[in-house]
């Protein structure tokens, strides 16, 4: 690894790194089977406050940043692994949401939220769970340097300004101890639990679900899906991009990259395998080397951290 030279090198997709303390309607939590993740439970006054607040001039105007990876990502010899596992997906009452082999839409959206005072967008979809309202993201799209977002928010299927499933507060924010406690972008991935604005239904019931899964073989082919919106792009459409993985050469991560363009606002957005289940994430890029999107391997603690996100 290239200790001390990843911050000038590598950049993640969706938010920046700020040191600024906010105030959460919530505690962070640990795992209650102690396991590694770490958790901000929501309060419902701070959801309320969140549906107000994210009004399409807000959507319009959240940056995509594109952000440094931290200066020393913190390698560990391998990522914990299991056994393989595979949580398949629902399609939503009316038939809506991805099949496998077809563009994912309706599950995909656009994810809002608030850090240091400044309001930012990523992507995110909505994967099998137990409660039905479980959204996997980017870990640095719901934590930066310890510090949780706000104002946390889902839009599934965003285009072009519209909302058309509405939107979904945060109830709680899961990622894995990794990226919270250390910042190490192996682990950058998050899951969230929402809320619809009013009524009291599912995310899947509402948009359908995908696949997801864990400590599946490396090397895989991937189609991974965002809304980047830093140039070329704007951010008002689901943009894609596909490739076999390969190991990060050029950093030392744990982190395997696929042939992509997309920029930022993409961070969070799913990689699909070739069956349709999600098995990663966008996370970073490197400014050294063009075109080429990274996402942390889901192993144990990233099934760790959706475990707890998706019982709640």
């Amino acid at each position: 690894m290239r200790t001390g030279t990843l911050r000038r090198s590598a950049r993640a997709l969706g938010t920046v790194a700020v040191a600024a303390a906010l105030t959460m309607g919530g505690a962070g939590l640990a795992s209650a089977d102690g396991s590694d993740v770490d958790r901000e439970s929501i309060a419902s006054s701070s959801r309320a406050d969140a549906h107000e607040y994210w009004t399409a001039e807000r959507m319009e105007d959240a940056v995509p940043a594109a952000e440094l990876a931290p200066e020393q990502a913190a390698v560990h010899a391998d990522v914990e692994r299991g056994a393989p596992a595979v949580v398949k997906g629902k399609p939503a009452g009316k038939g809506k949401g991805p099949k496998a082999g077809t563009a994912a839409q309706d599950t995909v959206g656009k994810v809002f939220f608030t850090q240091g005072g400044v309001d930012y967008v990523c992507s995110g979809n909505a994967v099998a769970s137990s409660n039905g309202s479980t959204v996997a993201t980017a870990g640095h799209c719901v934590n930066d340097a310890g510090t949780w977002a706000t104002n946390w928010v889902f839009v599934p299927a965003y285009d072009h300004g519209e909302a058309p499933y509405g939107t979904w507060a945060a109830t709680d924010l899961v990622s894995t101890d990794q990226w919270v406690q250390q910042e190490d972008i192996s682990y950058d991935v998050a899951f969230a639990t929402v809320v619809p604005e009013s009524g009291s239904g599912t995310l899947e019931s509402v948009v359908g679900t995908t696949s997801i899964a864990f400590n599946q073989a490396r090397g895989e082919h991937y189609t991974a899906y965002g809304y980047p919106a830093a140039t070329p792009f704007d951010g008002q459409s689901l943009e894609s991009c596909s490739g076999t993985a390969s190991d990060d050469t050029l950093g030392g991560t744990l982190s395997q990259g696929i042939d992509c363009d997309m920029t930022g606002g993409s961070s969070g957005g799913p990689w699909f395998l070739d069956d349709g289940a999600q098995n990663s994430v966008n996370s970073f890029g490197y400014t050294t080397q063009k075109n080429v999107m990274y996402g942390p391997y889901f192993g144990e603690d990233a099934q760790d951290a959706y475990e707890e996100a998706a019982t709640l």
